[in-house]
């Protein structure tokens, strides 16, 4: 067995390899959507595309992450100054705006063909083409939504492939800003190759090799270890989304989460077909959902890697909401399907152990694209938010408000940093007074983001939870539902969670995001 202490050392190295990946992405990026926002993540692989290492980014990125890594395996031969990108949903990724880079680590004197591992990092692009700007589309198949990019070859043999660069810019509204993203994400897993290449001087090859494959045994160990704690059965929960878009249909997502001994059984039979609308959700977003609720649920204790899956077996039948098949827009899927997944799993879990589960969070990430030209600098614009609402009240405290929750973990961007990059401006930014759920422990208050228009512009919204509530537990109230408004010469009027239309200067529009789940009796 592995020295314990040993390996509790290398865990801490090998995520800092990720977050110094980040760090320097966040410096270099040229978007504010990275710059500002953090809307990435980068992470560590093996040989085999088994995540290792991650930093504390974006769950729905993570759990994605090493089927795109895998997916570049398959198709690609790599050799050193090699470096793949993919943005595939069907082959490994979630949504077309998130590109993710991979680069192969070779430390192997003896055999310099010889791959150790990957470092890899996603990023979501504020735009990737398709029809509308800023690539989140209420769209009716993927072929709408962006450019799609199978696993190619990026940079081969340290040099750009410039066939590939000029046919990705061509697609694209904001090239410039698009080249420096990339440019920020090739920096960064340069760094995390050098990192990766010290320890491997330091330790040796074989050592370092020994140290991965031990973490990955001891996060299966650990996870299985405390799988057993949980009460053997079988617990079922359903909740839905508002609609798909295109029309006023919930749309169901029914699991059921089986408890064995050291097992789980995830079952999303009986969930909904998948929709002409873009909330489907390809089967990577699925598993990092349910990664992530296994590693709230299981504690932060055990190395967050792809050794906590082995235990867990999921059931997602193909050409459902959660397991959609090619061309079916996927869009909101990653944004939208993934937060209610993990409310239906949390719903389930609740029931086999109340003392660590809260009630539901907001449930959508209020997806907002804005774009068309500015007048001001005379070229195409492209802008993408994510807005906070509130958390879910927990077992022994209140929820938190204004907050990213679950599958998100981006920041808001600056309205200063905003005001200056677009042409619109922060009317109002504050808290959504009493739209947290009534309960023992109160549910977080959602927020209220007004955008003033200083000219015409195309908008996009991709939301939830505007007509169902987020649930509260043992007999706590519901959250407030969203609401999303228009402002036209002083005379409000609501528009749909999921729509697109066009705005004039002088225009306001308003969202009012849902609060979270109360809990306990009021």
């Amino acid at each position: 067995m592995a020295d314990p202490i040993r390996t509790e050392i290398m865990k801490h190295r090998l995520v800092s390899v990720a977050e110094e990946m980040g760090a320097r992405l966040q410096r270099a990026a040229f978007s504010p959507n990275i710059k500002e926002r953090c809307d990435f993540s980068c992470a560590v692989f093996d040989a085999s595309g088994n995540i290792v290492a991650q930093a504390a980014h974006i769950p729905v990125h993570l759990g994605a992450m090493p089927l795109s890594v895998q997916a570049c395996l398959e198709t690609l031969t790599f050799a050193p100054g090699d470096v793949a990108m993919v943005n595939d949903p069907y082959r490994g990724g979630t949504h077309l705006p998130d590109i993710t880079v991979v680069a192969p680590i070779f430390l192997d004197e003896k055999n310099k063909s010889a791959i150790f591992g990957f470092v890899a990092n996603r990023a979501h692009h504020a735009d990737i083409g398709g029809m509308s700007a800023g690539s989140m589309p209420l769209s009716q198949e993927i072929f709408q939504e962006g450019l799609i990019i199978p696993p190619v070859k990026l940079m081969v043999g340290g040099k750009k492939n410039e066939d590939v660069w000029r046919l990705l810019m061509a697609n694209v509204r904001t090239p410039e800003e698009r080249a420096g993203d990339l440019q920020a994400q090739l920096a960064a897993n340069h760094i995390g190759i050098e990192r990766m290449q010290a320890f491997a001087e330091r330790f040796g090859v074989q050592t370092l090799r020994g140290d991965m494959e031990s973490l990955l045994l001891y996060s299966e160990r650990m996870t299985r270890q405390l799988i057993g704690h949980l009460p053997n059965g079988s617990y079922r929960f359903e909740d839905a989304l508002d609609n798909d878009g295109l029309t006023k249909e919930p749309a169901v997502i029914r699991v059921t989460v089986s408890i064995f001994n050291d097992q789980v059984t995830v079952d999303f039979t009986g969930t909904d077909a998948q929709r002409p609308g873009s909330i489907n959700a390809v089967f990577p977003v699925t598993l990092s959902a349910v990664a992530y609720v296994f590693r709230c649920v299981l504690g932060l204790d055990i190395p967050a890697n792809s050794g906590c899956l082995r235990p867990i077996h999921i059931i997602a039948p193909e050409g459902t909401l959660v397991n959609a098949r090619r061309p079916a827009a996927v869009a909101a899927g990653n944004v939208e399907t993934s937060q209610r997944i993990v409310d239906v799993l949390l719903g389930a879990l609740a029931q086999a152990c109340p003392d660590r589960i809260p009630a539901a969070s907001q449930g959508t990430m209020n997806n907002l694209t804005i774009g068309g030209w500015d007048q001001r600098h005379g070229r195409p614009f492209a802008y993408y938010e994510t807005i906070g609402g509130g958390m879910g009240a927990g077992p022994h405290s209140d929820g938190t408000s204004g907050r990213h929750s679950h599958m998100t973990n981006t920041l808001n961007t600056p309205i200063e940093a905003l005001e200056y990059a677009y042409p619109f401006r922060i009317a109002r930014y504050a808290l959504r007074e009493e739209s947290g759920g009534i309960g023992q422990h109160q549910g977080g208050y959602g927020l209220v983001r007004a955008y003033k228009f200083l000219q015409p512009v195309e908008i996009t919204l991709l939301s939830d939870r505007r007509v169902t509530r987020p649930y509260g537990l043992a007999d706590g109230e519901p959250g407030q539902p969203g609401r999303n408004c228009l402002k036209q010469n002083e005379v409000k009027k609501d528009v749909p969670g999921k729509c697109s239309f066009r705005v004039n200067a002088g225009d306001e529009l308003i969202i009012e995001t849902p609060g979270g789940g109360g809990l306990g009796t009021p």
